[in-house]
């Protein structure tokens, strides 16, 4: 894995696993509702990750954002349709979404570099 992409999943298997190790049942079944929310129901997974992407850029969350563009990957969204969400994100909130829409391409870039070099 190369720099970004390495470092936010580090962090990220890190941190949680230091926090879901702390008995608090209200973190832990917040987790548990955020995992929930995700599983293949009336929509399907695939959507489910497009829309949270869409969400995340919008409430501006970089790390949100990180996830969901991975995951969206992992579901088999192309390139071509997480530009469409990127749009709409963009449309929905406004020019602030910007600098994180520069920084989701990035992290893009970078996720697709590293799948291209496992291949």
């Amino acid at each position: 894995m190369s720099g970004r992409v390495k470092e936010f999943n580090d962090f990220r298997s890190k941190m949680n696993e230091r926090i879901l190790g702390i008995e608090n049942r209200p973190i832990k079944r917040f987790f548990g509702v955020d995992t929930l929310t995700y599983e293949p129901g009336a929509l399907d997974v695939k959507t489910k990750e497009m829309l949270g992407l869409v969400a995340s850029m919008v409430l501006r969350c970089d790390d949100c954002i990180s996830y969901h563009i991975q995951q969206c990957r992992k579901e088999g969204v192309t390139n071509e349709e997480l530009y469409d969400v990127f749009s709409v994100a963009l449309v929905v909130g406004g020019s602030i979404v910007i600098p994180h829409m520069r920084r989701a391409v990035a992290f893009l870039d970078e996720y697709n570099e590293q799948e291209q070099n496992k291949a």
